[in-house]
């Protein structure tokens, strides 16, 4: 056995674990980083990167189907085809040029990396069971960024036609038919996207609407885009089991219905991983499935921090980057707390969905006295000229000074939009701020100037 001492120790190289890492490194810190898996974590590999090039190919495929025939802007072509196998290699070669370039940062910031599954022997001490052999790591500091992993169904294990989502975009072939079980964003996103390459996609959620963490204004234009895809949505049903190319579902009624699916995709939900990694020599408090934290990211141990999905939620890669980058601030001595006012959240459904912050029912569930108003993007020129037209942009407000409390949007390429929304209410914006800042034209960024201006009572264009 080997022996390592470090100043600070990170467990689990996805994105708030590397993101710590650097910082730590930056810093000054002595750091090392250990994962059994590759670097980038379920994000980078086999999560938010890879599932984004997929639908990426999807929209292409779709474009150019639509271009294949009679179409408004005059442009015609072949009859299109797709390789997916060629789709999957591309993917990852972006994987792979991104995994690189984690562990070229990793190497610049002089953080060293340990490949290995790594096991509590106390707070101070960790060993990691390698290729090599066992290495024993002594650190000051440990960060726990474990993550987190899908969540099986227990009659219908992942394994042959049963999919999570990282099989799904391991495919080769676009299967004929693929049910998607779970109408969370995960199950969305990929099954429009199978249903774009040609799949014949049925979505089964067992609550009464998709996308239920939304509220239903902004849920009702992708519901439209589903029917006008073809996806047969099925609400309260349950899968029931698969065999022989079909899956069973109890339904609504009570009754039982059977529907084609050569391959089926469960996408229930992900649990963070506590176990596998000696937590039971810990002594640590738990808030129900997940690590409980305080506004430092500190345990119930001293010297012993998590962050990302182990700590509840939003289970969100760029949540636990932001917590990443705090507790490596935090280790090397500096007064950090934890006092973001909205952490973005996104739908890369079709359309997509962007939220930030509080929406109306919400911001009135805390007791504001709210102002809202929405804009639709049918208003906006520069949507028209995509030819999208469905969605719009929605400011939420306290009645009394005009503090943003949220913002939200929905419609073609409004994920671009988090970046601003979140600034606004980072920064305290009130109504009049955003309405008073100058949009560039023509661009889906005036339908946020226009909800601001409506918010108050005078929008110019509609």
């Amino acid at each position: 056995m080997s022996d390592i001492t470090c100043k600070f120790l990170v467990i689990g190289a996805g994105p708030g674990g590397y993101v710590a890492a650097i910082r730590a490194g930056q810093l000054g810190l002595d750091t090392v980083i250990v994962d059994a898996d590759a670097l980038g974590g379920t994000c980078l590999n086999v999560g938010c990167i890879p599932s984004k090039a997929l639908i990426h190919a999807a929209d292409e495929y779709e474009k150019a189907q639509h271009f294949a025939g009679k179409n408004a802007l005059g442009i015609s072509g072949g009859t299109p085809a797709i390789d997916l196998k060629q789709t999957v290699a591309w993917k990852d070669g972006i994987v792979g040029q991104l995994t690189g370039g984690v562990g070229g940062l990793l190497k610049k910031a002089k953080v060293r990396v340990v490949s290995g599954r790594a096991s509590f022997v106390d707070g101070k001490t960790v060993d990691v069971a390698g290729a090599d052999g066992t290495t024993r790591i002594h650190a000051e500091a440990t960060c726990i960024a474990t993550g987190s992993v899908p969540v099986e169904l227990p009659h219908m294990p992942f394994g042959g036609d049963i999919l999570s989502s990282t099989g799904a975009l391991a495919l080769e072939t676009v299967p004929d038919s693929l049910a998607v079980i779970g109408a969370g964003y995960i199950g969305l996103e990929l099954g429009m996207a199978y249903a774009k390459l040609g799949a014949k996609v049925t979505i089964v959620e067992a609550q009464d609407r998709i996308l239920p963490l939304y509220d239903r204004e902004l849920t009702k234009p992708v519901a439209a885009r589903l029917k006008a895809l073809g996806i047969d949505v099925r609400l309260n049903a349950k899968a029931a089991g698969h065999t022989d190319g079909r899956l069973d579902i109890d339904t609504e009624d009570g009754k039982m219905d059977s529907l084609a699916a050569e391959k089926v995709l469960v996408t229930v939900g992900r649990r963070p991983v506590t176990e596998g990694w000696g937590r039971d020599n810990l002594f640590l408090d738990m808030d129900g499935p997940f690590i409980r934290i305080d506004d430092r990211c500190q345990t119930a141990m001293t010297g012993l921090y998590a962050i990302g999905d182990v700590t509840g939620e939003p289970m969100l890669a760029h949540r636990a980057m932001a917590q990443g980058e705090m507790v490596a601030e935090i280790v090397a001595g500096e007064n950090r707390r934890w006092d973001k006012r909205a952490i973005p959240a996104i739908c890369f459904t079709d359309p997509e969905i962007v939220s930030a912050g509080l929406s109306p029912d919400e911001a009135e569930a805390a007791g504001h006295d709210i102002v809202t108003a929405q804009f639709p993007l049918a208003a906006n020129g520069r949507s028209l000229s995509m030819e999208r037209t469905d969605g719009f942009v929605r400011v939420t407000a306290r009645k009394d000074n005009h503090l943003v409390l949220g913002l939200q949007a929905v419609g073609k390429g409004c994920a671009e939009l988090a970046a601003t929304f979140g600034l606004a209410i980072e920064m305290g914006a009130r109504v009049e701020d955003i309405a008073g800042t100058i949009h560039a034209h023509p661009t889906q960024g005036e339908a946020l100037q226009e909800a601001a201006l409506r918010t108050l009572g005078h929008a110019l264009h509609i």
